[in-house]
């Protein structure tokens, strides 16, 4: 399937991009020797050419750094872009006081666009962090807010996972790149029998993003990712999986309308409305966005 096959489907939803500018927000995990392609500031001028190549017309844009800062301005971002239609920010998870920092966030310029909120669970050092009762308080005022929370977790963390989403069943969750599966470096078992679990949970979706970044060794063929997808679409359907291109962080491999295409073949097997629910739908019945 080519990119124009894939573009001419009408309203195609990328749920998990970033943008940032590093003289604002700092960027410390981009290092410039061995990520220099993105080793740069990427803002909606940047953005707007690649969605328009692939057919996409509504956005999710993701936080990408743990700063009270962030979350204010990329909601005035999508204030004034009519292609973000929804902001996935952060808040401190332990402070006491979530559910009133989540308000002052929506009553901020853009405030009305903030559909999620997501922490670098991947980067904490503590094995138990989501179990501990500080966190899943944050979690679950969250939720209460009428708002998904996206799990940022390494393969490993599936479990501990798994025990959050069965705990709090009121809260909706988004689990980003498949809990990055270790494409060519190991056996998939392990993943696939925790990520069977996670998704036994209904209150669960799951993004078909940032894959062709966990294949070892940086260059990745169809086949290397077709496991993943596969299995995903075995353990949650197509009802569940959202399309996420993970840009600009994909171009470490591959650039944006490559992966577009790529992930068309990959659902090519599918129905159309099996397509359509992974295109736009879930994302935009997940994060409850407004029609573009």
């Amino acid at each position: 399937m080519t990119t124009g096959e894939v573009a001419r489907r009408p309203g195609i939803v990328d749920a998990h991009h970033h943008l940032w500018v590093r003289a604002r927000h700092p960027q410390p995990w981009i290092d410039p020797h061995t990520m220099p392609a993105i080793d740069d500031d990427f803002t909606p001028v940047e953005l707007a050419p690649a969605t328009r190549a692939a057919g996409v017309t509504q956005t999710v844009v993701v936080q990408s750094v743990a700063v009270r800062s962030e979350t204010p301005e990329l909601l005035g971002i999508a204030a004034d872009d009519p292609l973000i239609a929804g902001v996935v920010g952060w808040v401190d998870l332990t402070a006491a006081d979530v559910d009133r920092r989540l308000a002052r966030l929506r009553r901020a310029r853009g405030g009305e666009r903030l559909v999620g909120i997501r922490h670098l669970v991947q980067s904490e050092p503590d094995p138990t962090y989501l179990d501990r009762p500080d966190v899943r308080h944050g979690i679950a005022a969250v939720g209460a807010a009428g708002l998904a929370f996206d799990l940022l977790v390494r393969h490993r963390q599936l479990p501990a996972a798994a025990r959050l989403v069965r705990d709090l069943p009121q809260v909706r969750f988004v689990l980003d790149h498949l809990g990055k599966p270790p494409l060519g470096r190991a056996d998939l078992g392990d993943w696939q029998r925790d990520l069977r679990a996670l998704a036994a949970e209904p209150n669960t979706t799951a993004k078909l993003s940032g894959l062709v970044t966990e294949v070892d060794g940086g260059s990745w063929t169809t086949a290397d990712l077709r496991p993943a997808v596969e299995h995903a679409l075995d353990v949650f359907g197509p009802d569940r999986l959202m399309f996420g291109s993970d840009w600009p962080v994909c171009l470490l491999a591959t650039s944006y309308t490559r992966w577009v295409t790529v992930l068309g073949d990959l659902l090519d097997p599918l129905t159309d409305d099996e397509r359509a629910a992974i295109w736009r739908q879930t994302a935009s019945r997940v994060y409850r966005l407004a029609p573009s």
